[in-house]
């Protein structure tokens, strides 16, 4: 497990946060419904050789949950240009998977962050996007965040392991579901998918264009939430250096092939 054992305020809100190794700075951002744990099995083999920051979205795990909170993509953009600031990091490297990709982008083109390097993936980042699930949970927020504990458990089982390839481990699965398992948290995982906003998304990528630092695409070409024709989109907008594909894994790479992820970071980096 990651330790996130620093505490930001953005906003008047506290954002967990943590740190390892020493060298040239990497910023990891995780998506929905994950935490900074999505890194558990990436970010020490990067700390070997760099200073690896990471961190807990505002209104997910550690950080922040609270009743008539803000945690739209362009407030996380605003708090991944905050964390920046705060930590003094000129042009780092950015990996950002799922909403994190979202983040990055939305960080460097409408908040105009500089990076060193990005690296995107299963990125949410072009139209159309979103889900008839999404969609009906917005219309119906306060009806879900009634469930009871054991249907609240059994969809958010069935929605992250929609997301791998591979069956998920047990403690994995409570790795993920310990944040949004309380009252508090139950309310938050609604509240997210809630507040998912596509012009969030329009904004962006009206934007994209190439850029003066290099991009890299890794893809795990099972992915049913974001098809690798996205990807391959994306890439094409932006002029991505490369497009790395993991034939044996779905949206949340990182738990279907941690080491293919580690390996297509290093080669890269």
């Amino acid at each position: 497990m990651l330790t996130l054992d620093k505490s930001f305020s953005f906003n008047g809100q506290s954002v967990a946060w943590g740190a390892l190794g020493e060298g040239d700075p990497i910023v990891l951002i995780h998506g929905f419904p994950w935490s900074a744990q999505a890194w558990r099995k990436i970010a020490p083999w990067l700390a070997q050789t760099h200073k690896v920051y990471f961190f807990d979205m505002l209104g997910t795990g550690l950080s922040e949950r609270a009743e008539g909170q803000n945690v739209s993509e362009n407030v996380q953009s605003d708090l991944l240009q905050a964390l920046i600031t705060h930590w003094r990091l000129e042009r780092p490297q950015i990996v950002g998977h799922d909403f994190g990709g979202l983040c990055a982008l939305r960080g460097h083109f409408v908040n105009g962050i500089e990076y060193g390097k990005l690296h995107l993936i299963n990125a949410v980042a072009v139209l159309p996007s979103g889900s008839p699930f999404y969609a009906h949970v917005a219309k119906h927020e306060a009806a879900f965040a009634g469930l009871p504990d054991y249907a609240h458990e059994a969809l958010f089982r069935a929605y992250i392991q929609a997301a791998t390839h591979y069956p998920l481990r047990e403690e994995s699965i409570q790795h993920y579901f310990k944040p949004w398992s309380d009252e508090v948290g139950k309310a938050a995982f609604y509240r997210q998918i809630a507040q998912a906003n596509l012009y969030n998304i329009e904004e962006a990528q009206k934007l994209y264009t190439k850029t003066d630092f290099e991009v890299h695409l890794i893809w795990g070409m099972k992915d049913t939430f974001i098809p690798s024709s996205r990807g391959r989109e994306l890439a094409a907008l932006i002029e991505a250096k490369s497009f790395t594909p993991i034939e044996s894994a779905s949206h949340i790479v990182q738990e279907d092939a941690p080491e293919a992820v580690v390996g297509a970071l290093i080669a890269n980096l």
